[in-house]
């Protein structure tokens, strides 16, 4: 649950360099979205800091600098509302580039263990009622002795052995690793094992990753971004056939001239929505994306529905780029799904 932190919390961060992920840990944030990225600007402002750059776009594991509010220049031209609101919106690089065990919920949700005096039958016991195949033996949940799960009961059975903990415990070569390592890396141990420990930064255990939570995460996780990567795909091929570098690089008043390349490869959703929504606030934005739908050469497409569409397309890819512990809701695949079949239909 997020929390504001204390003043004095905040206040402590001034003059530092900090990942990003420290400062969401501090307010016990972990999906930046716009209702958190305010929390912790708010803090920050009423603290009179800010971050350079600004965290709400760097990388979790990028660090910032958390200085002064009063030493950052002003702009010296109001902000334009339309650019604003792109500020908020991750840029294509921004989805997740380098996924460690720890960005896996069950890494760091904890997990059952018992200590080295447990009957046997507590153990296995515990592992019904909690519905894991593993059970790690530990102590304080630092140090581990090994772990218990059916495959090693069951050859402690087929030997012969007394039916004591520790004779059903898998002790050698424990699959184990820390949060931060990388997690495709740690594949291999969760094919050959079934699961891997993980240890938090504290170097006590913090979750367990197994082979069925890879596929319950990726189930979840990657058919949104398959789905919202075709969207993209798509609108750039029409936007790219329809319109010429001069209606691209309308769009690209965020960035810098010589980064003006007006190719639509280098846009985002936001700039999809500058290019076709004429109910934009600066009317000569408006003016454009009105003879840039007309270049599209879609007489039976709503464009009022097709604007409202991409609009939620973009709040979900915003969402997904974030790698949120919690699923996607089905209405909002769904909601993917549609459009990208209607675009489907209009792109050849």
């Amino acid at each position: 649950m997020t929390t504001r932190p204390s003043e004095q919390d905040v206040a402590s961060l001034k003059g530092r360099t900090v990942p990003v992920q420290d400062i969401l840990d501090l307010f016990r944030v972990r999906v930046r979205d716009h209702r958190t990225v305010h929390l912790i600007s708010q803090a920050l402002t009423d603290a009179g800091l800010t971050t350079l750059p600004d965290f709400a776009v760097c990388g979790l594991r990028s660090n910032v600098d958390v200085v002064p509010l009063a030493s950052v220049p002003t702009q010296g031209t109001p902000a334009d509302p339309d650019d604003e609101e792109e500020e908020e919106a991750l840029p294509s690089h921004a989805l997740p580039q380098r996924l460690l065990l720890g960005d896996i919920p069950s890494a760091r949700r904890g997990l059952v263990s018992v200590g080295p005096g447990t009957p046997l039958a507590q153990a296995t016991f515990l592992m019904k009622t909690e519905g894991v195949s593993q059970i790690p033996v530990t102590t304080g949940m630092a140090k581990v002795h090994g772990v218990v799960t059916w495959g090693s009961v069951a050859r402690m059975y087929e030997a012969g052995k007394p039916p004591t903990l520790d004779n059903a415990m898998e002790k050698d070569s424990l699959p184990l690793a820390d949060a931060r390592q990388e997690f495709f890396s740690a594949l291999p141990v969760i094919r050959e094992h079934g699961y891997l420990l993980v240890r938090g930064d504290d170097g006590c255990l913090s979750g367990i990753v197994t082979a069925a939570d890879i596929t319950d995460r990726f189930e979840g996780a990657a058919r949104p971004f398959f789905i919202v990567g075709e969207i993209e795909s798509l609108l750039r091929r029409c936007l790219g056939a329809a319109l010429d570098q001069e209606d691209i690089r309308a769009v690209q008043t965020n960035k810098k001239p010589e980064h003006r390349s007006g190719q639509v490869s280098d846009l985002m959703f936001g700039d999809y929505l500058k290019l076709l929504d004429g109910d934009q606030t600066k009317q000569s934005m408006a003016e454009r994306a009105d003879a840039n739908w007309e270049a599209l050469k879609w007489p039976n497409m709503p464009r009022e529905q097709f604007i409202g569409r991409l609009k939620r397309v973009k709040d979900i890819r915003n969402r997904i780029a974030h790698f949120d512990e919690k699923p996607l809701p089905p209405e909002m695949l769904d909601e993917l799904t549609t459009f990208a079949k209607v675009l489907r239909a209009f792109v050849p």
